[in-house]
């Protein structure tokens, strides 16, 4: 396979090509960040299959939205962004996006001390993963992508406080779940 050399040898000149339409620039920036960007929508979605189609979603708002990028700030925050967003309306359009306030599993208070330091990211991801949806969101919208519990409250129409108890009890989940590997087995797939 002949490889073709590489067309855009800065951001700036890819945005502009992108501004343009160009499809070259759209296939540049997929192979470019698809993989980054599945792996954001598994985190909100779950599904692998259905990720895949929020992240070609999300690539359309790219694509359609690119003029309104004006060159302030990280490129890459700006589209992960709006896969994030893209993500979330995902799960708004299933109603997948419950706010669990009489969740018994999770109601004590979660030790943050406690920490197994051999736990490597991958497993810690398909543990994030079994969380149930509106902890997952909230957690990965405030752990992961570093939202503020007021822009996650605007995000998911909620209250700030009940982001904040959304993130205490999904951090009490995990720590159950995690304390459960320590003293079970380490096959995480047994949760």
């Amino acid at each position: 396979m002949v490889k073709i050399l590489q067309l855009f040898t800065n951001e700036s000149q890819l945005v502009k090509a992108l501004q343009q339409g160009d499809a070259k620039a759209q296939r540049h920036l997929y192979d470019k960040y698809s993989a980054r960007f599945l792996a954001v929508c598994v985190r909100y979605v779950g599904d692998s299959m259905e990720a895949e189609d929020v992240m070609i979603e999300g690539f359309m708002k790219i694509f359609e939205r690119i003029g309104q990028y004006r060159g302030e700030g990280s490129f890459e925050g700006w589209m992960r962004r709006l896969m994030t967003n893209e993500a979330l309306m995902y799960l708004r359009s299933r109603r997948q996006i419950e706010v669990e306030l009489d969740a018994p599993e999770a109601q004590k208070a979660a030790n943050v001390e406690w920490a197994d330091a051999a736990l490597d990211a991958s497993e810690l991801l398909t543990i994030v993963a079994k969380l149930p949806t509106g902890y997952r969101t909230v957690f990965n919208l405030y752990a992961i992508e570093g939202y503020s519990h007021a822009e996650i409250a605007e995000q998911l129409g909620i209250t700030e406080s009940t982001s904040k108890s959304q993130l205490h009890r999904a951090r009490g989940l995990l720590q159950e779940m995690l304390q459960s590997l320590e003293t079970g087995s380490r096959n995480v797939g047994n949760y």
